[in-house]
């Protein structure tokens, strides 16, 4: 049994423990602003931030440990969610994760910021559409949902290209062995 690295594990703990985070938003805080004028379920950042870091952890812990952090998280979405919710939060995840996964796995070749964006535009799209349609019964959230998880991708997607663009810089500035 291969076991993942430590920065491996973190990413996986850091990917459940925002499953944790946004269950918990959109059952105690409510609607939060996500720009433009629109609202969303407050779970939404959270759920925008676990789909980059599902890219990052099946990057850092592999196929197999991402695909049981997916299952561990439609278990904790499931069980964590105000039970109004919890079914739909756990639908939601366990289909838009997967997705996610389907759509991330070819396009790993043609690199990490390229299959995360695509990856995250099918996974939050369709988390949207099946949270709201379940949960209640209605797209009233659709742009906001779909506005506040495509900041999230954005913004990691930034951070991420600014610290491999300064990797290689500082490899580039190293003295020729």
């Amino acid at each position: 049994m291969n076991v993942p690295a430590p920065a491996g594990i973190a990413t996986l703990v850091a990917y459940i423990a925002t499953i944790l985070a946004a269950n918990l938003a959109v059952t105690h805080i409510g609607a939060l602003p996500v720009g433009f004028g629109y609202e969303a379920p407050a779970g939404v950042y959270m759920v925008g931030l676990a789909l980059v870091l599902r890219d990052l952890a099946r990057e850092a812990a592999g196929r197999r440990a991402i695909l049981a952090a997916i299952a561990i998280g439609t278990v904790v979405s499931y069980f964590l969610a105000d039970p109004a919710l919890a079914f739909a939060s756990a639908a939601a995840f366990a289909v838009a994760e997967t997705m996610d996964f389907a759509v991330y796995e070819p396009l790993r070749t043609r690199g990490l910021l390229v299959a995360m964006l695509a990856s995250n535009a099918v996974g939050l799209v369709a988390d949207s559409l099946i949270f709201l349609r379940m949960a209640f019964g209605s797209f009233d959230f659709l742009q906001g949902q779909i506005l506040g998880k495509a900041w999230m991708t954005l913004g990691a997607v930034a951070v991420l290209a600014f610290l491999r663009r300064r990797k290689l810089t500082a490899a580039e500035a190293l003295p020729p062995a």
